[in-house]
């Protein structure tokens, strides 16, 4: 069965791109005003000591900003539809090189501004009111002066950044478009073409022999490209580091955390809490290797649902129905406006071959879009609720801020996700009659933790490692990172699953390590705050649920660890990370008492 294109797809499965621009013409109109006013910026260069001028900069600033921001995401947004379509690289790369140019001119703002002091600053504010608004901003570029390369280093910085992007750039191209995989036959003898779209299918599939040929043929194809592969990771972690240092930080990872100690006080803290929580490992895939009634459980039957007879196949109508009874919980405004993403096409639904991998995507002065690969499946289900939780949050933080505190900090981007998906998952098992349906939703349960806690910690400390290594001086071979990343794989699944020595090659094909820098942490710290959040929400307390709909709506108006305690969440306590855990164990101890009531299936399985 061949991969769809995106012109095979119904249209009432597409997002729609028109209410950013009706046509390209309109966005080559916005383009070319962008392009010729950005020198602008040059113009506050030596004036930037006086109220009036400091007001009119963020006039200006904002301005130009938001009319580049619908420039950028039509460019990226169109894209990553079709990643394969030449048209829309170009149109990608224009946005990319306005971008560069953009950074440089406002790059020497941002270098007068860090030449004043905090009472100039205050003085400002003190004499034009209309300032106060930019306190919080202004002394966050005060703060931030202390890491800025050089004027000469941090123009050249920019005008390189298409050559300091390819790395990311070919990696994308390799997953997305050029790699083939090959074909594999699907449960019913087909023949089907491998992509990694469509991968995590097949390796979910309850005919073993499905699941082993899918995970044999893909990373077959990633060992034959290995060394590519480790070249790109290779030159992306060193870019990291040169600049990290040149700036003035210890290490990528500080740079990366913005210079923020309790960041990585917290990233520490999440790598030691983990290791000493590894034991659940054991507990899981012993349960996991029981239940299947396997004699080994290898990486290719881990995502394989516990429970086949349970597993359905969903339209997106059906998925649509469930997200909003679930979410209902959030109160009335909350679901009239999650309606807007459906029945305002914000969301590209259907995978499709050259289609980029799911993502939530906003800029202020449009509405969020998401791009989805809807399988049908829970985890489909899971995927919408999750990137709805982004949009929500990024749709009340363009409603309640201005510009310049839109953009919250990427540390707390992950919990409205993640308190979405926990709450699909609380309410399917209070909304279920059926047994089998009840474990099937633990088991779901389940590998949200293991997928968005001990996976992406394991990925944190790859991170971490390859980047201090690199440092060190040591050369990031293909070997090297393989040994690596498998050592670690073994380390977090415990002794209870067989780690086939293919998947030593899994960090090559992992977007986070090539797109971001020390990001995915947040993932687990997100999921361990959405579960204190949602343990609050589902105990009716009214008061937190508020306090939660106001965080939604706090931008970047303060720091993010000061929005977390207006909720009531100390994330540097390791007893936060620890709660996660405990229910992560929680669901496995229900699970057994569960699936011990079911004829059929009386195994003495223990409780640890």
């Amino acid at each position: 069965m061949a991969i769809k294109t995106r012109d095979e797809i119904e249209e009432k499965y597409k997002w729609d791109l028109s209410k950013i621009y009706a046509s390209e013409d309109d966005w080559f109109k916005d383009y070319k005003y962008v392009q010729s006013n950005c020198d602008k910026y040059l113009e506050f260069k030596g004036k930037l000591n006086s109220t009036d001028m400091i007001l009119k900069y963020y006039e200006f600033h904002q301005e130009i900003r938001k009319k580049f921001d619908a420039v950028y995401s039509y460019a990226f947004l169109k894209f990553n539809e079709d990643t394969a379509n030449v048209h829309y690289q170009e149109l990608r790369e224009k946005a990319r090189k306005l971008s560069a140019r953009m950074r440089t001119r406002y790059s020497c703002v941002l270098s007068e501004l860090r030449k004043l002091s905090k009472e100039d600053f205050d003085r400002f504010m003190e004499e034009e009111p209309k300032l106060k608004i930019y306190n919080y901003n202004l002394n966050n570029i005060l703060n931030n002066g202390t890491h800025k390369l050089p004027k000469e280093e941090a123009e050249l910085i920019s005008s390189l950044r298409k050559a300091l992007n390819n790395p990311t750039d070919a990696f994308k191209a390799l997953i997305y478009s050029d790699m083939k995989f090959g074909t594999i036959k699907d449960g019913k003898g087909n023949e089907v073409e491998l992509s990694n779209k469509i991968y995590s299918k097949y390796i979910s599939d309850n005919d073993r022999t499905v699941r082993k040929n899918a995970f044999y043929t893909l990373y077959q194809r990633y060992e034959e490209m290995q060394n590519i592969f480790a070249n790109l990771y290779s030159a992306k972690v060193n870019i990291d580091n040169v600049i990290a240092l040149r700036k003035g930080y210890s290490d990528a990872r500080e740079a990366a955390l913005f210079g923020n100690k309790s960041k990585l006080n917290i990233y520490d803290n999440l790598l030691d809490v983990l290791h000493q929580n590894l034991y659940i490992m054991d507990d899981y895939y012993a349960l996991k290797k029981e239940v299947m009634g396997l004699d080994e459980i290898h990486v290719y039957d881990i995502y394989a649902p516990l429970v086949p007879s349970a597993k359905h196949i969903y339209t997106f109508e059906e998925a649509e129905d469930i997200v909003l009874n679930a979410l209902s919980v959030l109160g009335d405004e909350y679901i009239n406006d999650l309606k807007r993403a459906f029945d305002e096409k914000w969301i590209d639904v259907m995978p499709y071959k050259g289609k980029a991998n799911t993502f939530s995507w906003c800029s202020y002065t449009i509405n969020p879009y998401i791009l989805l690969n809807f399988m049908g499946t829970f985890n489909s289900i899971s995927d919408l609720a999750h990137e709805l939780g982004h949009s929500m949050h990024t749709y009340y933080s363009n409603k309640h801020n201005p510009y310049v505190y839109y953009r919250y900090d990427e540390f707390i981007g992950e919990v409205a996700s993640q308190v979405n998906e926990l709450i699909l998952i609380r309410y399917l098992i209070n909304h279920t009659n059926n047994q089998k349906e009840k474990l099937s939703i633990l088991d779901n349960s389940m590998e949200l933790f293991k997928g968005s806690i001990v996976r992406p910690t394991m990925f944190a400390e790859f991170e971490y490692l390859t980047h201090k290594k690199e440092q060190e001086g040591t050369f990031l071979t293909s070997e090297f990172l393989s040994d690596t990343y498998y050592e670690l794989y073994k380390k977090y699944s415990g002794n209870n699953m067989i780690s086939d020595k293919e998947i030593r090659y899994e960090w090559s094909k992992i977007p986070h390590f090539f797109n971001y820098d020390f990001y995915v942490y947040q993932y687990a710290t997100g999921l361990a705050i959405a579960s204190y959040i949602v343990t609050n929400i589902m105990s009716g307390d009214k008061n937190f649920l508020n306090r939660y709909l106001k965080f939604l709506t706090l931008g970047k108006s303060m720091s993010s660890v000061e929005e977390l305690k207006m909720i009531g969440v100390d994330i540097s306590d390791s007893n936060v990370i620890q709660a996660a855990m405990d229910m992560f164990k929680a669901n496995i101890d229900e699970f057994k008492k569960e699936k011990l009531e079911i004829d059929g299936f009386q195994k003495s399985l223990k409780i640890r």
